[in-house]
C-alpha cells in the first residue's frame, strides 16, 4: 500500500497591514512547492486581497523575495484559495481573481486539513 504524499495547508490573514506575518506565509508555500510537496495556501482576512491581479506587488519588505514571485511559484505547482466570505466581503468575484486562483470556503478547508498526513500552518 503506499502511503500518500501529505499536503501542506498555508493560511495567512496577513496583507500589507502584517507584510512579514504574509511574506513568511507565501515563503514557507513556496519553499514547499520548491521541495516537491503538495501545497494548498488559503489566503483569508486582508490577505484576499493578493488573489488579484497586481496587489500582490503592494507588499514590499526588504530582505525578503517579492510576493508576486512567491505567489506566481505557489500557483506554478499548488492551490491557491480565496476564503468566500472574506472576498465576498471585499467585493472579489471569481471574475476579479488571478488566474489558477479559486475562491472557496469553510467546508474545503476544512477537508483539505482533515486530509490524513495534511499538515496546516496559519500566519
Amino acid at each position: 500500500m503506499t502511503t500518500p504524499t501529505p499536503t501542506l495547508v498555508v493560511k495567512t490573514t496577513s496583507g500589507t497591514d502584517r507584510p512579514e506575518a504574509a511574506n513568511q506565509a507565501f515563503t514557507v508555500a513556496a519553499a514547499a512547492v520548491a521541495a516537491g510537496v503538495p501545497v494548498s495556501l488559503w489566503l483569508t482576512g486582508e490577505s484576499a486581497w493578493f488573489g488579484v491581479p497586481g496587489r500582490a506587488a503592494e507588499l514590499v519588505l526588504e530582505h525578503a523575495a517579492p510576493l508576486p514571485d512567491l505567489l506566481d511559484a505557489v500557483l506554478a505547482a499548488g492551490t491557491v484559495t480565496v476564503c468566500t466570505q472574506c472576498a465576498a466581503r471585499r467585493g472579489i468575484t471569481p471574475d476579479d481573481v488571478l488566474p489558477g486562483v479559486r475562491i472557496a470556503g469553510a467546508p474545503v478547508f476544512v477537508e483539505e486539513v482533515m486530509t490524513p498526513g495534511a499538515q496546516a500552518l496559519v500566519y
